[in-house]
């Protein structure tokens, strides 16, 4: 269960940071308040996942993670 939270707080890490790309300077409203829903829930799901893991482990997956993948999806999306 802890580490499907700790996926799930990355996914929605990725997503806002996807939407932040689409909304093109905040000039696109649904893709703008959809990088504020998400980031939240991130970061929500984040400190649930610091009740179960170390800071240290959670931050550097966290983080990791969450760049490898927004590379990869920059490179083949944008």
């Amino acid at each position: 269960m802890k580490w499907l939270l700790l996926a799930l707080g990355i996914i929605t890490q990725v997503v806002s940071t996807t939407c932040m790309k689409l909304s093109d300077g905040f000039s696109n409203l649904l893709p703008s308040i959809l990088t504020f829903v998400f980031m939240g829930i991130s970061f929500t799901i984040f400190i649930l996942a610091l009740k179960r893991f170390d800071l240290s482990f959670v931050y550097a997956v966290f983080a990791g993670l969450g760049i490898l993948i927004i590379t990869v999806i920059g490179i083949l999306i944008f």
